[in-house]
């Protein structure tokens, strides 16, 4: 690999701040700099391969799935805060809980889940104040969550139980942020306790969830919500998911289901704002007496409807999984090069979505190139949930739950923004900075 380019330790020593705080643009330079795949030095011997490489990325996501697994940044970081459930457990472990989560995200379980869904967007919305600007990335925060919640326990008075989890888990993830962008302050976030502090935090966000799910097994109450469905699964031997395990996995779906769903509902509305005669367009779509969004998801048409195409786009622009990292488990080779087993690899999908190779003027708001798109070769170029085995369990949720908001705004409210350039902070999924909207009663 003497021939690949890399990125040195010093350089990323001398540019820790600005990849602190985002390092989105100095992964950008490089890529420019040495095309599609090189390499980093990160210390002790130890280097990452990044890579927007449509080929490389498909290789390793669903070619050679098997020979790659993720990286101790999910399996043993992450894990430490929210357990090992399908997002962060690998192997055989993995295999059998992915088999047991599925089918609650099966389209026809979903489609039961549609009117809590919808009735808790809209108890959410009734906060927006019309005609005040307002950052409306912590209101998508807190319905997204509610969502969740409701689709999740079908309940309306475990709230102040709710708020603390939320709490908890935005903390938990800027802590580990910071591990993962500073290892070399690993010792001092252990030395001075930070971790523990965190730890602990998320041990009393384990105990707030066995509370509710204990009050449901005492209820006896069927009540055909996410918790009933993980409750009701099974092992090949009938026997049902441990304690810990169950909250090891409601505790994925809270962090991992509300999250992505409120930066990509933030970045849609953004961009709709910015881009008004698209909002109008859509406008135009929902606001037809025929189209129900309920209809549509649970019978899609031919062809994709405009709201869908306005979501894909803005997905494509700001992927809620805008990087994957794995590991090789053996030797392997990816093009010209030739990789040890061991090898961690980060793939920007990031990158992959702004490629000039696949997109025409990739920078630009366009979700009429969806309808243009060839939709089976989309499968090679297009992953904002990831893709492969491991892509995202919940991703049909969080389209539906996307479909439903945006309806239920635009056809009251016209979205417009003074703000020219949007921010964005790159944490587990990537955030939007402040997204500062004004909603105008139509």
């Amino acid at each position: 690999m003497d021939h690949l380019h890399t990125v040195t330790q010093w350089e990323v020593f001398r540019n820790r701040k600005r990849i602190l705080k985002n390092p989105l643009p100095f992964h950008r330079e490089n890529f420019e700099k040495y095309g599609n795949l090189f390499q980093v030095r990160i210390g002790s011997g130890r280097t990452v391969v990044f890579t927007r490489d449509a080929a490389a990325i498909r290789h390793i996501l669903q070619k050679q799935h098997r020979k790659y697994e993720k990286s101790s940044l999910q399996t043993e970081d992450l894990a430490k805060y929210i357990g090992r459930g399908i997002l962060t457990a690998e192997g055989e472990h993995w295999r059998t809980h992915r088999r047991m989560v599925q089918p609650a995200f099966h389209r026809k379980k979903l489609e039961g889940l549609l009117g809590i869904m919808q009735a808790a967007i809209e108890m959410e919305l009734e906060r927006i104040l019309p005609g005040r600007e307002e950052d409306v990335f912590p209101l998508m925060g807190d319905l997204a969550f509610q969502v969740v919640a409701k689709s999740l326990f079908s309940r309306n008075d475990i709230g102040e139980r709710m708020v603390r989890l939320k709490q908890i888990t935005d903390r938990n993830q800027r802590m580990l942020i910071r591990e993962m962008r500073q290892p070399y302050l690993k010792w001092w976030f252990r030395l001075s306790g930070q971790i523990r502090k965190h730890l602990r935090h998320s041990e009393e966000s384990r105990q707030l969830l066995n509370e509710i799910i204990e009050e449901r097994v005492a209820s006896r109450a069927e009540r055909d919500d996410l918790l009933d469905m993980l409750l009701n699964a099974r092992y090949d031997d009938g026997t049902p998911m441990p304690r810990k395990q169950l909250i090891d996995e409601v505790l994925i779906l809270f962090t991992a289901g509300h999250e992505t769903t409120a930066n990509a509902l933030s970045f849609s509305l953004y961009l709709l704002a910015r881009n008004p005669e698209v909002q109008e367009k859509l406008f135009l779509e929902v606001s037809q007496p025929t189209f129900d969004v309920g209809e549509q998801i649970r019978q899609p048409p031919g062809g994709i409807t405009f709201l869908q195409q306005c979501i894909e786009e803005a997905m494509r622009l700001y992927p809620p999984v805008y990087v994957i990292d794995r590991v090789s488990q053996e030797d392997d080779s990816i093009g010209k090069f030739n990789f040890p087993g061991g090898t961690l690899f980060l793939l920007s999908i990031f990158e992959l979505h702004r490629s000039v190779e696949f997109w025409e003027k990739p920078d630009l708001f366009m979700p009429e190139r969806f309808a243009r798109v060839n939709r089976k070769a989309l499968g090679d170029y297009y992953h904002p949930f990831g893709a492969g085995p491991r892509m995202c369990v919940g991703n049909n949720f969080a389209l539906y739950e996307m479909q439903m908001v945006l309806t239920s705004i635009l056809r009251r409210y016209r979205v417009q923004t003074k703000l020219e350039q949007l921010s964005i902070n790159p944490l587990i999924s990537l955030k939007p900075g402040e997204v500062p909207l004004t909603f105008s009663l139509r």
